[in-house]
């Protein structure tokens, strides 16, 4: 159930507005913070969930850290959302098929 720490995670408007500023690559800190109006140490701390949910990776670069989201957690997080959806297309098929069926 990693999903469930991600679902979690991502609760949280500013870490989800972390996740959202990753999605275009890796980024230190200092330049997520200078987007976000929260501290830097206050990044540091939601990036820290949001790497203990899988979500994000971080390597480090001399003194910085450099973060980047992690695919492995984004696939959790799909093929969790993706049962759902296959699930609404098989109840959607079978609607389409009853309706058909009535109109014959």
């Amino acid at each position: 159930m990693a999903y469930a720490s991600a679902m979690d995670a991502l609760g949280d408007p500013t870490r989800r507005r972390i996740f959202e500023l990753l999605q275009s690559g890796p980024r230190a800190v200092g330049e997520l913070a200078g987007e976000l109006p929260v501290s830097r140490p206050a990044v540091s701390q939601h990036l820290r969930v949001l790497k203990e949910a899988g979500l994000v990776t971080e390597r480090r670069e001399g003194t910085r850290r450099i973060y980047r989201l992690d695919p492995d957690g984004l696939d959790e997080v799909r093929a969790y959302f993706d049962r759902f959806w296959t699930t609404a297309l098989s109840s959607f098929e079978a609607a389409v098929e009853r309706n058909g069926e009535e109109q014959r």
